[in-house]
């Protein structure tokens, strides 16, 4: 049997911000202690650059730059990946004609099991573009293998879940926010398209301590959504402790979220 070993996805808003936020998001990762980490929004990161770097020496592992596509800004949102697992191979994916982002699939050799860490981070603005891009990430998996394999997905897919205890008056509150982006009313076809598929909510797997990841005040409007997720395979569900959101202060906008597999 592998050893445990702890993943963990953080989108870390607009590459970290200044040095102060930076340490700040550091720290946070120090505490984590994650063997592999997903991170969003590594903007203006370059391969091997300094923050790159800051997080590999912070996580004690090796990381890399999966880079995304440049938006309309020209600003590109790259992913960070970080491992201490052996790499068997690592595909990134950024198609404009499909991808807001990128996705990126990495292989890794967990004590002789092969682990398959897809690192995603969805199209903020809009639900269709978001179903393009979860039907795009299946197309790039055969059911199959992806039945029988270990599949984790990380990433902030900026989509809403069913399962999670929303208000019966969201839409209300969507309105009064002016949120556009789940739409109104709020739909959830991206999260029920994975499951189709067969991806696990992590989070569901045990009773949550907590489930919002993306607190936002908009104009007085108080609505906390989550929007960032571990999902697995049916088989490697079976190997997931307890899925945990981590709580920050101002590092960044959103929680992190970590899980042991074992």
């Amino acid at each position: 049997m592998a050893n445990p070993i702890k993943i963990a996805t953080f989108n870390i808003l607009n590459g970290g911000g200044d040095e102060q936020r930076f340490r700040g998001i550091l720290q946070v990762i120090r505490q984590m202690a994650p063997d592999v980490l997903v991170l969003q929004e590594c903007l203006d990161w370059e391969e091997n650059g300094a923050r790159v770097q800051a997080v590999a020496e912070a996580v004690g592992s090796p990381g890399c730059i999966a880079r995304s596509r440049a938006r309309g800004s020209g600003k590109s949102y790259h992913l960070g990946l970080f491992t201490n697992l052996p790499v068997l191979d690592l595909r990134i994916h950024n198609d404009p004609a499909f991808l807001g982002h990128s996705i990126a699939h990495l292989k890794l050799n967990w004590g002789g099991d092969t682990l398959n860490v897809i690192g995603a981070h969805f199209d903020s603005k809009n639900e269709n573009l978001r179903f393009v891009e979860a039907r795009y990430l299946r197309s790039l998996l055969d059911q199959a293998d992806f039945n029988q394999g270990l599949y984790a997905l990380a990433g902030d897919l900026n989509a809403l879940s069913r399962h999670d205890p929303y208000p019966a008056d969201l839409e209300k509150l969507l309105r009064e926010s002016m949120t556009s982006k789940f739409h109104l009313p709020p739909r959830f076809e991206v999260m029920e398209e994975l499951a189709d598929f067969g991806w696990v909510d992590g989070l569901y797997l045990k009773p949550p301590a907590r489930w919002v990841t993306a607190p936002r005040d908009r104009g007085g409007v108080q609505i906390d959504y989550r929007t960032d997720y571990l999902l697995f395979s049916p088989r490697l569900a079976q190997r997931v402790g307890q899925v945990e959101v981590v709580p920050v202060g101002n590092e960044s906008d959103h929680y992190p979220v970590q899980a042991v597999l074992f």
